[in-house]
């Protein structure tokens, strides 16, 4: 135990500075808006200023929303109108996510904004609605300590690389499969 606090303390003291962080919650697995919102939570509890802007997301009455909408610091943009599979409308869909892009452009210029959630963006990219090359630029222009989480499936290896932190959630075993429907608290 003496050699590992010295090695964990020699990493602690390395780290010596501070930064807006860009951290990608992807993969297969249940829980990457989960987590992302964990760290809402946490920003919140240290007084912080925090913007969600859900994409693909049609619906507005999920636990998440519920609770932090009712939270003081809290911005709250619902930018999608459903899964791809219920418009049918790709030109529709591309327009959505574009518009919703403006309104998160004006987020992360926004130097009092501390945390900013882009929950399920990896979508409209993967699905070409969004521009990977301008949603990057955009990304690497916002203010100096603004962290960014991005979640969502099948994040692209340039967001990847891009991220300062990137967790894959990998599914091994899941109710939904065994014919349990989603439930509130647990999954909305």
């Amino acid at each position: 135990m003496q050699r590992k606090k010295a090695v964990v303390d020699s990493s602690i003291a390395r780290a010596d500075r501070d930064q807006g962080l860009l951290l990608v919650f992807t993969g297969n697995g249940k829980g990457k808006s989960s987590s992302a919102f964990g760290m809402l939570a946490r920003a919140l509890g240290h007084g912080r200023k925090v913007a969600v802007a859900q994409f693909i997301k049609g619906r507005s009455d999920t636990g998440e929303a519920a609770f932090f909408r009712a939270q003081s610091g809290v911005t709250w943009y619902l930018l999608g109108e459903g899964c791809t599979w219920n418009t049918q409308d790709s030109a529709w869909d591309t327009e959505t996510a574009r518009r919703g892009w403006g309104v998160v452009r004006g987020l992360l210029q926004d130097p009092a904004l501390d945390l900013i959630l882009l929950d399920e963006l990896t979508y409209p990219i993967k699905y070409g609605w969004l521009d990977l090359d301008a949603v990057l630029t955009d990304l690497r222009a916002r203010p100096p300590l603004q962290h960014v989480v991005i979640t969502g499936r099948a994040a692209p290896w340039a967001l990847r690389d891009a991220a300062d932190t990137v967790t894959e959630l990998r599914d091994i075993k899941h109710a939904f499969r065994a014919g349990v429907r989603a439930q509130a608290g647990i999954d909305l």
